[in-house]
């Protein structure tokens, strides 16, 4: 046999082994859907170089190991944060509503507590002025977290307000994704926001892009939405920094958000996420911030913070999501710009309309993310089949993560309903018990109903053969993507 012969020979069982070994790992990971094993197992076995270096790059939920330990010894110098918003007012929410919140606190501990107020923005650019006003009245303490932070008229207007508060003596902190804001990161305006006196800091920093496989996927990003202000103002929801018209994805504009200002303990729980966000990346302990008294609760409804992510346990906003839709009665509206659910979450939609709830779900009809839209669209068909009503959003980007529940209960927040948010993106919300302002969010998500085209079960049965075949191949794949 010719030494060429022999080379190629154990080259290719070299190869072979290699993707017998990965097949094994994908097979043997824990935390993971027998069909995610399987899809895994054939992209290995079906591209073999191409298919183990994704699994390498994507194939597992791996934050890194010094980011992870980073963040747990952050959260192990803050207080206990079932305790760091005062009481738990478990006692005082109906007995249905109980279980929703203990879900929610077996996410990220924190208790369900009473005395908290809210008003809904009415849009993008009154969101961002109320920020404004609010930092320009600061006395203390003003902390900014965004997944993406833009360089246009809202984004300007948040660093304006951040160095006029430095320069009167507020402790300003700002913190962005250094994916999603890296353009910001990089630009003028984010090094005169640290000589102006604001303290800055990229959140989960790629480095060096060569490297970042070997200590972490590059995937796993931040995408929080957070404001605190003096300990006593937050704001949550889907907003970014950024302008309506998103520059860096003009063509899919306006993008269409909610957000709301709150008032009350609940405050003191997002501001121990940010917290343990700055503390992992800074070398600065906030734990004096978070123990500082409380002041009394005043009137007000019962709210918990809903934080996800990588230093929590598995599926935890998934089984967050399930739970509530599990516990509708009357009504479930939903509004989400991103749909790849997993199994048990689309089962639990469709059992939601097959007990008689009033079930709809409002989509954007143009997404910014063609491969989300196809796989949202393969699960129409079992959703209509079971009574959900679907709507497609048609004034922009529907980009709204709203739901409310039987006009008593509302979840808002950064979270969609796809692998991303379930898996490997940083989250957070804020589950609330309360009829006016579930009221408030209810009759924006009917505006977004009024501006929305109703799906049909005629429609989506009118796909062409190559359609229907591109979404579900693309759906099948959505436990690698």
């Amino acid at each position: 046999m010719h030494d060429s012969a022999i080379l190629a020979w154990m080259l290719f069982f070299a190869q072979a082994f290699i993707q017998l070994l990965f097949m094994v790992r994908a097979v043997l990971r824990p935390h993971r859907e027998p069909a995610a094993r399987f899809a895994w197992v054939l992209v290995i076995a079906l591209v073999p170089v191409v298919g183990v270096v994704a699994y390498v790059l994507f194939g597992e939920i791996n934050l890194g190991r010094n980011r992870l330990a980073s963040l747990r010894a952050a959260l192990a110098k803050l207080p206990r944060a079932d305790e760091v918003a005062g009481p738990s007012a478990e006692a005082a929410l109906p007995d249905r509503f109980v279980p929703l919140f203990r879900v929610g606190q077996s996410v990220s501990y924190f208790a369900p507590v009473a005395g908290n107020r809210a008003t809904l923005m009415p849009d993008s650019a009154a969101a961002i002025d109320a920020m404004v006003a609010d930092i320009d009245a600061a006395r203390e303490s003003v902390h900014v977290l965004f997944y993406i932070w833009l360089g246009d008229g809202s984004g300007l207007k948040v660093a304006d307000a951040l160095r006029r508060a430095a320069a009167r003596g507020v402790t300003c902190r700002a913190m962005a994704d250094d994916v999603g804001s890296r353009a910001f990161i990089r630009s003028p305006h984010w090094r005169d926001l640290e000589k102006s006196g604001v303290k800055v800091a990229a959140s989960l920093p790629v480095g060096n892009p060569l490297m970042r496989p070997f200590k972490g996927r590059i995937d796993m990003r931040n995408h929080r939405k957070i404001v605190v202000i003096d300990n006593a103002i937050t704001y949550c929801g889907s907003q970014n920094c950024a302008d309506a018209a998103f520059a860096v994805k003009a063509r899919f504009a306006p993008w269409v958000d909610i957000m709301a200002r709150f008032e009350g303990p609940v405050v003191r729980q997002n501001q121990h996420v940010f917290a343990s966000n700055w503390m992992a990346q800074v070398n600065e302990d906030l734990g004096p911030l978070l123990a500082q008294p409380l002041a009394p609760a005043g009137p007000g409804f019962i709210a918990q913070v809903v934080a996800t992510g990588a230093a929590v346990r598995y599926s935890a906003m998934p089984e967050t999501f399930v739970s509530l839709m599990n516990a509708a009665r009357r009504e479930l509206v939903i509004t989400t710009p991103y749909y790849v659910p997993d199994e048990p979450l689309q089962a639990a939609l469709c059992a939601s309309a097959r007990r008689g709830v009033n079930t709809t779900i409002i989509f954007p009809k143009r997404n910014d993310s063609w491969i989300v839209a196809a796989a949202s669209r393969s699960y129409y068909a079992e959703l209509l089949e079971a009574g959900v009503q679907i709507h497609e959003y048609v004034g922009g980007l529907l980009h709204a993560k709203t739901l409310t529940l039987d006009g008593a209960m509302t979840l808002i927040g950064s979270a969609n309903i796809d692998r991303r948010s379930f898996e490997l993106n940083a989250e957070n919300n804020i589950l609330l018990h309360d009829a006016e302002f579930t009221d408030a969010v209810r009759a924006r998500q009917q505006v977004f109903l009024e501006a929305s085209q109703p799906v049909t079960r005629p429609q989506v049965a009118a796909y062409s053969r190559w359609r229907r075949l591109l979404n579900n191949s693309i759906a099948m794949l959505g436990p690698v993507l």
